[in-house]
């Protein structure tokens, strides 16, 4: 149940927090006589005593992401410690991310990385960092290498909370699974490899898949993925190629008025309006190179993505328009492209031993979005404005059925140098700065308006790393970050997107800074452990606003918290792990400074005061393996600075059984949501009215956690 991977201690090479540019910590190069070390990965997470910059930061191992339960691609990262990734519109579009006692929304401030590709997508239709995950395979994931807080030098726009980089696997099994699950859920892969030689190979994946789930009407979200990827050598020393593409579509179901239900309008997984949906289609092309000398190490990576999106969302149904209801469509096309280079040195100054990183990211984004005024999926020639009363709007004509409507150009330049030195066996520092230069112009195609304008923004970041005493090294940490906003808002060419204009101009950029006190321990024979203290403080906190569908900049803010970690390995075949975590999340703004955002006190909705989970993973138990996870989500307000109403969050239990009838044929049982928990997947509080003749009704609105379902899954290994 162990492998063990050889680097070197400096470098952590084996787990991808410096081998990409993206996501980098202690940069690496090749090993030397003096920087030999062994670094040992479970079944679920790397050892990284004696790595790490932080007590936050870590690495998932590809035997967690296979035994851990799964039922959605986005699940996939809650095999981070203290993140929850749950749903609140349906399948065809980014998940909701909970992390540090913050609503991440569709990804605002966590950043996430595929083959070092980033996901997130500023300035979006529906959401600043929108993180639709869906293009990934599971099949194909190496691991996940995580961080937390503002303070590692590569990491730029949206990682000022969280960051996850998902590696691909260099090498694929040939195989065909097929799964089958009671919520009328089919899912067919197939995949392998190619080898040319020993050094050259050509993997190949298809995923197919279907979902209704328990919705009425029927989901009927279906899904292609396509993957293949050429690799020569490895990440030290050679190169890769990967293309994607992947087409979905399906209904969607937003939040839903709990009078709704009681009223006997819809049932429990019943929807308001049946024409909600989503389509979208994404191809990329990504590249990379590495090459390593006795004391030098360059890793280089570039990409391109084109990307198309529409979602009809009606979240407020008959409020400003009783005639044909608030149903809006949202469309998007975007060309990505992207490129980092790091160049990393190493030498020895006799015994103090030392590693530099200078890097560089750059970024360009090209993009068209629009938001229309639909019903059944068919534009309308008028729009609805909201007024200041929240109840009612101004109707006013669209332009070619375009409500508002933007070309916009985005650029992220971000240059860092980072230096970890080892000035003794028992005290390692970690410097970085970062600096931003971001650039934007955009072009309203209803107003006429053109725009554009820049921001910088310097980044310091460090860290103090004493130990190892007795198998534990304990952290402190400071650095500052940010996250960018839509630059609709910062140029008002878009209604509701920016500070209200009593509160002063949006920035580009909003910085965010953060301090984390920590430790890391082994002293326990065959347990791990982690804890951190930490802060972080928003200029500016990004909240969704149900009205537009989009997000929108709201007051400062600070979070504070514990997060509490460790895995036990009693015997070789077995892991027990547990992740707890406690934030306190409140606005900092002054009384008056709450006004200007209608905020009524220093409360933060949907800001989660408890994050906790259990798991168990088994592995070569006899032919037996799979793992059992209890996951639970916290109370939370639901009216933004307010402490009433709230949620009270989730529990859930996720069970996976496999069993190896031989080398070739395995079989897998997963059952999810075991003790058909009813509670709220999502849950928000914003005025809504269900029927055209019916009175205007403030109150919770929710998204229900699906009931217990099964999955059988056949695999069958050529």
């Amino acid at each position: 149940m162990k492998l063990v991977l050889r680097g070197w201690v400096t470098g952590a090479m084996a787990l991808g927090l410096a081998a990409s540019a993206h996501g980098q910590t202690t940069p690496a190069s090749k090993p030397t006589a003096s920087a030999v070390s062994e670094v040992v990965v479970t079944a679920s997470r790397a050892n990284l005593l004696g790595v790490a910059s932080t007590a936050s930061q870590g690495s998932i191992s590809r035997k967690e992401v296979e035994l851990r339960p799964i039922f959605r691609i986005g699940q996939l990262y809650e095999t981070i410690p203290g993140l929850v990734v749950t749903v609140h519109s349906g399948e065809g579009k980014a998940n909701q991310y909970l992390l540090r006692g913050f609503n991440l929304d569709h990804g605002t401030d966590f950043a996430s990385f595929i083959d070092d590709m980033s996901v997130n997508r500023p300035t979006n239709t529906h959401g600043q960092g929108y993180s639709d995950q869906n293009f990934l395979i599971p099949e194909v994931v190496g691991g996940i290498d995580y961080t937390k807080g503002p303070y590692y030098a590569a990491i730029g726009d949206f990682g000022a909370v969280g960051s996850a980089h998902v590696r691909l696997i260099d090498d694929l099994p040939a195989q065909v699974a097929a799964r089958v699950g009671t919520l009328r859920d089919q899912d067919l892969f197939a995949g392998g490899t190619w080898h040319f030689d020993s050094d050259d190979r050509l993997w190949g994946a298809v995923d197919v898949a279907h979902l209704d789930g328990p919705w009425s009407p029927p989901s009927d979200f279906h899904k292609v993925d396509l993957m293949a990827r050429f690799s020569h050598g490895d990440d030290a020393d050679g190169f890769s190629l990967t293309g994607m593409y992947y087409n979905s579509a399906g209904k969607l179901e937003t939040d839903q008025s709990v009078y709704a239900v009681e009223d006997g309008l819809i049932g429990r997984y019943g929807v308001l309006d049946p024409t909600d949906g989503s389509r979208s289609e994404r191809y990329s092309l990504s590249g990379h190179y590495g090459a390593t000398g006795q004391d030098w190490r360059l890793a280089s990576n570039a990409s391109v993505i084109h990307s198309t999106m529409t979602l009809w969302n009606d979240f407020t149904h008959y409020l400003f328009d009783p005639v044909n209801g608030d149903q809006e469509q949202q469309d998007e096309t975007r060309d990505t492209f992207s490129g980092d280079v790091a160049f990393t040195l190493s030498h020895d100054f006799g015994s103090i031993r030392t590693q530099t990183t200078v890097g560089v990211q750059e970024r360009y984004d090209s993009l068209y979005i629009d938001r229309r005024h639909t019903r059944d999926r068919t534009a309308l020639k008028y729009c609805e404005l909201p007024n200041p009363d929240g109840i009612s709007a101004t109707a006013y004509a669209a332009v070619g059925y375009a409500c508002t409507a933007d070309r916009v150009r985005l650029n992220d330049l971000g240059a860092y140098i980072q230096n970890t030195t080892y000035w003794t066996d028992w005290l390692r520092t970690v410097l970085g700065f970062r600096e931003e230069d971001y650039q934007a112009a955009d072009h309203s195609l209803t107003t006429g308006f053109q725009g554009s304008g820049s921001q910088t923004l310097p980044q310091p970041k460090g860290s103090l790393i004493l130990g190892p005493w007795l198998k534990t090294e304990l952290y402190v940490s400071a650095g500052r970050g940010f996250h960018s906003d839509d630059v609709r808002g910062v140029f008002g060419t878009a209604p509701l997107e920016g500070f209200p204009g009593t509160a002063g101009k949006t920035p580009f950029l909003a910085a965010a800074t953060g301090e984390e006190i920590g430790l890391r321990s082994n002293l326990v024979p065959k347990v791990q452990m982690q804890v951190a203290v930490f802060q972080e403080d928003f200029q500016s906190e990004l909240t969704y606003d149900q009205d537009e569908g989009e997000d929108t900049p709201s007051a400062p803010s600070r979070r504070q918290g514990i997060e509490l970690s460790g895995q036990y390995h009693p015997f070789d075949w077995i892991e027990l792990n547990t992740d707890l975590a406690f934030s306190k999340a409140r606005y900092t703004a002054s009384p008056a400074e709450l006004a200007d955002f209608n905020l009524g006190g220093p409360f933060i909705a949907n800001a989660p005061t408890f994050i906790g989970s259990f798991g168990v993973l088994v592995d070569n138990l006899g032919p037996w393996f799979g793992g059992l996870q209890w996951r639970d989500l916290g109370p939370y307000p639901v009216v933004d600075g307010q402490p009433f109403p709230r949620d009270n969050g989730y529990s859930e239990v996720n069970l996976d059984v496999g069993y190896k009838v031989s080398a070739k044929l395995k079989l897998q049982v997963s059952v999810y949501n075991l003790l058909n928990e009813k509670a709220d997947a999502a849950a928000y509080d914003y005025t809504s009215r269900l029927t055209p003749t019916a009175a205007p009704v403030n109150g919770l609105q929710v998204h229900p956690l699906e009931p217990i379902s099964a999955r059988l899954t056949v695999t069958a290994l050529f």
